[in-house]
């Protein structure tokens, strides 16, 4: 089979809860809807790490927190690793960034004045440049003031217009931006993306591109006709923890990101939200259509998924933090129609980010390099059932920001969940471990501090972590007649 073109999309803070096709009530998502019909979803997928820069390492080394030690935004990424731009390029790729990865430069490797050691959202190595989009958003203002808007107040592009009058029924953020639809960040990117594969479809060659779309990540506003799609009246009520005691961590975590006091602002957050993520789903309409235009569809494999979920009110928190599902159960769809596997197929087995290095490798024929700790997803887009696949999901959260606050040295402001289908236990390294009943608890309104199965899943955490230390070096050993290498 002739290499794949490929395309890594991930949208920045979306939850796995959140498309039509996973049943969501009111969040409407048709064109990636149609890309699940036409490949795989994979409905119990899941993030190592939060925020945006910690999981994009586990993203994009295919390696858990405890192992790439990149813990916060602005964590340098140690330039020992791999990671999959790097490994695509060794593999024939010329591998092209449009967006951000929120990657750190390590300290180690230039000089002190370096530039670099100011800004978390550098990219990541191995990958051409064709759009850098980070916070600041210059091109993408750029771009607008050549469509005739004044820039010179670059903020007003981030906030609800002041001069429109919130109607009854709808809350502080339902005013629209002064921009229209066409003008989003997501299309300005899009439309540069689509740019590109048209030039890089002429050539012939197969291409390598990751295309990081910023919304539905904050701030809370998106134009018209989106900002009205969603009744706040309409949406799913927040989850509200039961009443009882109130673990160190969550008393602090709610302190650090509080939702909105107004009950119909909470609701008009939370629409939205849906409606920025309507906003996107049609310029990945766009996207897709521009495959088929192009006719490289059939020969392109394409992966979408997010960097981490979105707490929305959900247990009294906003963004994404701690351990709960809000934050790190995230969308997978991947569609590759020359594999010939099962199309509209849904993989309820718990995936995780970490396995989409080795996927998409192992889709272009390369090698999978030692470092990577996750698996290839390809036995699922074939139709078939790998052996002795997990049972269980992990991942970590470090809050040493917050030590002051946690009133905890920074090296014990750290968390690590093991999660299977009965439960969830949360282990702290500087507070008592949490564990939540999944069967008469679900929704995990109920912190538990003992129960009768916590310590069959502590001593699964603690398996896994032993077993995923780096094993980089550890299987190689000397011996007369030169270096061998261990089975693994």
């Amino acid at each position: 089979m002739p290499r794949p073109n490929i395309l890594l999309v991930t949208l920045d803070q979306w939850r796995g809860d959140c498309l039509g096709a996973a049943g969501h009530p009111v969040v409407r998502t048709p064109h990636l809807d149609r890309l699940a019909a036409e490949g795989i979803r994979f409905t119990s997928h899941y993030a190592q790490a939060a925020p945006c820069g910690p999981s994009r390492a586990s993203l994009l080394t295919g390696t858990y927190q405890h192992v790439h030690r990149s813990v916060q935004n602005g964590t340098p990424l140690d330039a020992r690793f791999t990671n999959v731009a790097l490994e695509a390029r060794v593999a024939g790729y010329d591998p092209v960034l449009f967006g951000h990865t929120d990657t750190t430069v390590d300290p180690r490797t230039v000089p002190d004045d370096d530039p670099r050691l100011e800004d978390y959202e550098g990219p990541l190595p191995g990958f051409r440049i064709a759009l850098e989009l980070p916070e600041h958003r210059e091109a993408w203002y750029r771009w607008l003031e050549a469509r005739g808007h004044d820039i010179s107040d670059r903020g007003r592009f981030l906030r609800p217009r002041a001069d429109v009058s919130i109607p009854d029924g709808r809350g502080a953020s339902w005013p629209p931006p002064p921009f229209a639809t066409d003008e989003t960040e997501t299309a300005f990117v899009v439309g540069e993306v689509l740019d590109e594969l048209e030039r890089l479809s002429a050539d012939g060659e197969p291409w390598f591109v990751h295309a990081s779309i910023y919304r539905p990540h904050p701030p809370f506003v998106v134009p018209e006709p989106y900002h009205d799609l969603v009744d706040p009246a309409e949406v799913p009520e927040p989850i509200v923890d039961e009443p009882g005691d109130n673990h160190p961590f969550l008393a602090a975590a709610r302190a650090w990101v509080a939702p909105p006091t107004d009950p119909l602002d909470l609701r008009q957050v939370r629409a939205t939200y849906y409606g920025m993520m309507a906003e996107v789903d049609t310029q990945m309409g766009r996207l897709l259509t521009g495959l088929d235009h192009l006719g490289v569809a059939d020969q392109t494999v394409v992966v979408v998924t997010s960097d981490h979920g979105e707490m929305l009110g959900d247990h009294g928190l906003m963004s994404k933090l701690g351990f709960f599902d809000q934050s790190f159960h995230i969308p997978l769809i991947i569609r590759y129609p020359a594999l010939d596997g099962p199309a509209g197929g849904v993989v309820d087995r718990f995936t995780e980010n970490v396995d989409l290095m080795p996927t998409l490798l192992d889709l272009a024929g390369a090698e999978v390099p030692r470092q990577c700790q996750g698996r290839s997803l390809r036995p699922f887009l074939a139709g078939e059932e790998p052996d002795q696949w997990r049972s269980a999901v992990h991942w970590e959260y470090d809050f040493r920001l917050f030590a002051g606050v946690a009133d905890l040295p920074g090296n014990r402001c750290n968390l690590a969940v093991h999660r299977d289908r009965t439960g969830k236990y949360v282990h702290f390294a500087g507070w008592p471990a949490l564990f939540y009943d999944l069967v008469d608890d679900p929704d995990e309104r109920r912190p538990l501090a003992a129960h009768p199965s916590m310590a069959d899943h502590a001593a699964a955490l603690l398996g896994w972590r032993m077993a995923t230390d780096e094993q980089e070096l550890s299987d190689h050993l000397a011996l007369p007649g030169g270096m061998v290498v261990l089975d693994a």
